[in-house]
């Protein structure tokens, strides 16, 4: 399935928040976000797609935010911030990685931080397992998470640097955000996310309708991204590790969660 047209950029507006939604490369997403003070961008796969999402809206960058140290999250920080001349936050942990890629952070964020980002209130969540320095951006006001490639729509990352009771710990800190909180995940993987939803659980009937409705929204060239948290909670696996219906459909009742995550975490790296 295609990616969305890199020029249609969809977007969402979230109690006075405008988020643009930007394809880049194969399947990356990065995320344009204005605020009463200006725009901020979340990871930089690519800088021409979102050079070209700017210009559609005679919009001025102000701060570029990375999510973590992979390539495809910071390959075009480094020509959008020499056109803007813009700051670039990141995870202070990765800080050294994302600098032996020619990126030097202005500003380390640290898990706990919470600020202006000149796009509104932000919340910076600790969110290990892709990489150990894996942040989340959230935005408390929307409510909006961009969680890259921690949790994604029907899925999450794979466990590159941390363990499967690492990445647990983080789908249970972000279950716990408001169910009404829009999801912003870093790339376009839902539709085989939530095929293999349904081979674990085929008769689910809450399933059938996600992947119904996901297959319609990819059929017609737009990203599954934004989804629900309360819809993530119901449907993705990942988060429902601690589900007795799950447990028992996988034969794992009485495992503990973090166990069945990892079982689970397998059976999706071998899909």
């Amino acid at each position: 399935m295609t990616m969305p047209d890199q020029t249609s950029f969809p977007s969402t507006v979230a109690n006075g928040l405008e988020i643009v939604t930007v394809p880049c490369l194969a399947d990356n997403y990065a995320y344009l976000v204005k605020g009463p003070d200006g725009v901020a961008l979340i990871d930089a796969p690519e800088a021409e797609p979102i050079l070209t999402a700017l210009e559609a809206r005679d919009w001025s960058l102000g701060v570029i935010m990375i999510t973590h140290h992979h390539h495809d999250h910071v390959g075009g920080v480094a020509a959008l911030r020499e056109k803007f001349g813009c700051p670039v936050m990141g995870p202070k942990a990765e800080a050294d990685k994302i600098a032996a890629q020619g990126v030097t952070l202005d500003m380390e964020l640290e898990p706990g931080f919470e600020g202006g980002t000149g796009a509104g209130r932000c919340q910076v969540l600790a969110v290990p397992g892709h990489t150990l320095g894996h942040i989340a951006f959230y935005y408390p006001e929307a409510p909006a998470l961009f969680s890259a490639d921690s949790l994604m729509v029907m899925g999450c990352g794979r466990l590159f640097e941390g363990t499967p009771a690492m990445m647990w710990q983080t789908m249970t800190t972000l279950s716990a955000l408001p169910d009404e909180t829009l999801i912003y995940s870093g790339h376009e993987y839902t539709e085989s996310n939530a095929g293999f939803a349904l081979s674990l659980e085929p008769e689910n009937a809450a399933l059938q309708k996600r992947m119904d409705e996901i297959t319609k929204t990819r059929q017609n060239g737009q990203p599954t991204v934004p989804a629900l948290l309360s819809l993530e909670k119901q449907t993705n696996p990942f988060l429902r590790a601690g589900d007795p219906n799950l447990k028992k459909t996988l034969g794992l009742e009485g495992v503990e969660d973090a166990e069945v995550f990892a079982h689970i975490r397998v059976a999706k790296d071998k899909f």
